[in-house]
């Protein structure tokens, strides 16, 4: 069962791009907005609502491994797109959210009341560290580098609700994005590379995981002039 737990486990996260972190940018959380149309529950009631909604998100899962062959080869491009093919299907069929959906529902609960825009900044770098998240183009010191300008030239903090100034703000930002390369109508294409990652990622340790355990079989007794199994001969439906 631990390829299985491995598998319908929630992703971690390893890699990011920091289009992601732009609120002006942020993907549709319509999953977030049923959420937050339904009725109120009370004690029982509420516990078996979720106990039942995640039972129906497992089985919807599970169904869904039991049927796809996946090959825990994370050297192999092949392998780890049918892999990202796999988890995306879940996501889909399960109503689950992509990491990028994840992130974005964190950006969006952990700043919803701060009023100003360097503690907003500063806690998209908090959210990333905590995340694993890494800054490879150096955008967070451009972006923070740019509130330093805006703040110079209004001679004061920069608040969220200050239109005029946020939108000199964005207005850097947009510089900033140009100069990086990064376009809106390309975040599919950065979600897609993202979610690439981390099957890659995944798989990486789903193989260390199988290496792990048929080294540990290996030293039985029973098994010890048994030869290892290539791991990508592995069906994983077989372990479920």
């Amino acid at each position: 069962m631990a390829f299985t737990s491995r598998l319908i486990s929630k992703s971690r996260q390893l890699y990011g791009s920091q289009i992601i972190l732009h609120k002006e940018y942020a993907l549709p959380l319509r999953g977030f907005a049923k959420e937050a149309s339904r009725p109120a529950l009370k004690g029982d009631e509420m516990l078996k609502n979720i106990f039942l909604e995640v039972k129906k998100k497992f089985e919807t899962a599970m169904g869904i491994l039991r049927k796809e062959k996946i090959t825990i080869d994370p050297d192999d491009p092949a392998a780890v797109t049918q892999y990202a093919n796999v988890m995306k299907t879940i996501r889909q069929k399960a109503d689950l959210f992509s990491e990028s959906q994840r992130i974005q529902y964190t950006i969006q609960s952990r700043t919803a009341n701060i009023q100003d825009a360097r503690t907003y900044l500063l806690t998209l770098k908090e959210i990333r560290t905590k995340r694993g998240l890494t800054d490879e183009l150096g955008a967070e010191a451009m972006m923070m580098n740019a509130l330093e300008k805006i703040e110079k030239e209004i001679k004061k903090p920069l608040m969220r609700n200050d239109k005029n100034g946020m939108a000199l703000l964005l207005a850097e930002f947009d510089k900033i994005n140009k100069k990086l390369g990064i376009r809106k109508e390309d975040l599919p294409k950065y979600e897609e590379q993202l979610e690439l990652k981390i099957a890659k990622a995944q798989l990486e340790e789903l193989k260390k995981d199988a290496l792990e355990a048929m080294e540990t079989q290996k030293k039985r007794e029973e098994f010890k002039d048994e030869p290892m199994a290539d791991v990508k001969s592995l069906d994983i439906r077989n372990f479920i």
